[in-house]
């Protein structure tokens, strides 16, 4: 209780920092500068000070995360991390869900955020960069795939005998899509059957994800995240549809997600929301 109670008065300390720097207040205690009043006070460095202060202006027309900061309700760690995508129009929803969010999983929203803007915008820059132009994009990407010289081989073998590899490829990746489709439409029929089954026999589902569940998901989703762009290992089994209501576990519902994405898919949702409230 006290532990957290400090940290509160800690976090109001460092919002108020910006106000206590343009009036100067740190002077009346004695202090020659800000750095010197927030060190002695809180233990705060000076990269906090200035992170903070930047960040008080960044947000000098967003009130709502102006508030966030200044009343501690919001650390200025997590807060500092929405400089760079916070709009008027989307300081509530960002100061809503990240106060539900530790400070990896805002970073990823953040950079989830980002890319969406690249994405809407047709372009890219710094991390983004296009290199389609020179061709080295395209390089990287085939180096990427990891392809072994056997496999590499029997393409070559049969480009030369007047076949187009890029349509054979496609043709497998259609077959393999297709296959799966049908896997998840049989496996969604058995477990809505299962669950009625089991109502009607006044019988609880359990939260267990059935072997054919994830063994389907696996094959369409791999061992990363399902999130677009996020290369992170998958750690859960993410239900769309909120189990709590459907009480199913149906794979056109569901997703493999990292900690991260998975965290940040509950704090949209609003039933969490409030019962984390």
């Amino acid at each position: 209780m006290y532990g957290a109670r400090a940290l509160e008065w800690r976090r109001k300390f460092v919002g108020l920092l910006p106000e206590v720097e343009r009036r100067k207040l740190y002077l009346r205690k004695g202090f020659s500068d800000i750095f010197e009043f927030a060190a002695k006070l809180a233990g705060v460095s000076k990269e906090q000070v200035q992170t903070v202060i930047r960040a008080d202006e960044k947000f000098a027309d967003k009130p709502v995360l102006r508030e966030a900061l200044v009343s501690g309700e919001i650390s200025a760690n997590k807060l500092v991390r929405l400089v760079t995508v916070a709009t008027v129009e989307n300081q509530e929803f960002l100061a809503e869900k990240v106060k539900l969010l530790s400070n990896r999983a805002v970073e990823v929203l953040v950079r989830d955020m980002k890319f969406l803007h690249v994405q809407e915008n047709g372009k890219q820059d710094g991390l983004f960069e296009r290199k389609d132009v020179d061709g080295s994009l395209r390089a990287q990407k085939l180096e990427k795939l990891k392809l072994s010289g056997e496999v590499v081989g029997k393409l070559v073998k049969l480009q030369n005998k007047g076949l187009d590899i890029n349509v054979l490829i496609l043709e497998f990746l259609e077959k393999r899509e297709k296959e799966i489709e049908e896997k998840k439409m049989e496996i969604s029929r058995e477990v809505a059957e299962k669950v009625v089954g089991k109502r009607n026999a006044n019988v609880a589902v359990t939260r267990y994800v059935p072997a054919e569940v994830r063994k389907v998901l696996r094959e369409e989703h791999g061992t990363k995240c399902a999130v677009p762009n996020c290369k992170k290992m998958a750690e859960a089994l993410h239900h769309t549809a909120r189990f709590g209501l459907v009480k199913e576990h149906n794979p056109y519902f569901m997703a493999p997600l990292c900690r991260e994405h998975h965290e940040i898919a509950h704090a949209i949702d609003g039933k969490v929301l409030e019962r984390k409230k």
